[in-house]
């Protein structure tokens, strides 16, 4: 499966980033081998409707779960429309996030 985090740098060492259509990169993670693609973000300076333009570029990328700790109510119906699960949780890296939701989902 694919999982999206928003991140502060490009590596599945960054430091997450609690924003998600205002945060520097996207984290795509393989969660079988834990392979990413860094994905900066276009979207991060924009006036308007960047979460909006973020939540279309996680889609692009074929996530289907995104690991953020916040997100608006225009991005959130984007990401629901493209049927991505939107997971809200904090933690100090890209892997860390990933590896406390593949915990969670186990239960």
């Amino acid at each position: 499966m694919k999982i999206a985090v928003s991140a502060k740098g490009g590596s599945i060492h960054a430091q997450m980033d609690e924003r998600f259509g205002r945060c520097k990169y996207f984290i795509i993670v393989d969660s079988e081998t834990m392979r990413f693609n860094a994905v900066m973000n276009p979207n991060i300076d924009v006036m308007g409707g960047a979460g909006t333009a973020a939540a279309r570029k996680i889609a692009e990328h074929g996530a289907q779960v995104l690991i953020t700790g916040n997100v608006g109510g225009n991005a959130q119906q984007t990401l629901q429309a493209a049927g991505i699960t939107i997971v809200t949780q904090t933690a100090e890296t890209v892997k860390e996030a990933v590896e406390k939701y593949l915990e969670t989902k186990e239960k």
